[in-house]
């Protein structure tokens, strides 16, 4: 005897998120020429769109089928949004922020230290020491060999 598993928070929700995705990009594949014929430039579109959406029924009929798990909005955020995704997250919005006031290598040197002091959870001194070096990894190739030119930031205009 089989017991059917129960439904994942969020999951009949992006079923339907995806099938009307797929149906848009088979709206607008059929908008690049149209069924005129096997040939034309919009067929392989239209079938890749096509196979998305009845993949996408069969996934949600498949959600629909199950029942709901326990929990509700409270196991949703727990399973979607656990912690470290949530300060990454916090951490890539500052550095987007902060990156036009300090600048592209200041901004990216503090985003590093964070991202790597938190995840990695190692002795300051070594983080700070992995930073520097990827950061002048990423300056030497982009601003030296390839001649990209980084964004300055307003805070101190003449520093980076």
């Amino acid at each position: 005897m089989s017991t059917q598993a129960s439904r994942r928070p969020g999951e009949l929700a992006f079923a339907v998120l995806m099938l009307a995705f797929s149906l848009w990009l088979l709206w607008e594949a059929t908008r690049i020429s149209g069924f005129s014929g096997l040939s034309t430039p919009g067929v392989f579109p239209m079938l890749a769109s096509g196979l998305m959406v009845v993949s996408a029924l069969a996934i949600l009929r498949k959600a629909a089928g199950r029942r709901a798990a326990d929990g509700g909005l409270r196991r949703f955020v727990a399973e979607i949004t656990p912690l470290r995704q949530v300060v990454m997250l916090a951490l890539v919005g500052a550095y987007v922020a902060t990156m036009p006031w300090l600048g592209f290598v200041p901004a990216s040197g503090l985003f590093l230290f964070l991202g790597i002091q938190f995840l990695w959870r190692r002795n300051i001194v070594l983080t700070a020491a992995i930073t520097a070096l990827s950061l002048g990894a990423i300056y030497l190739l982009f601003r030296v060999i390839f001649q990209v030119v980084l964004p300055k930031g307003t805070l101190l205009p003449g520093l980076f």
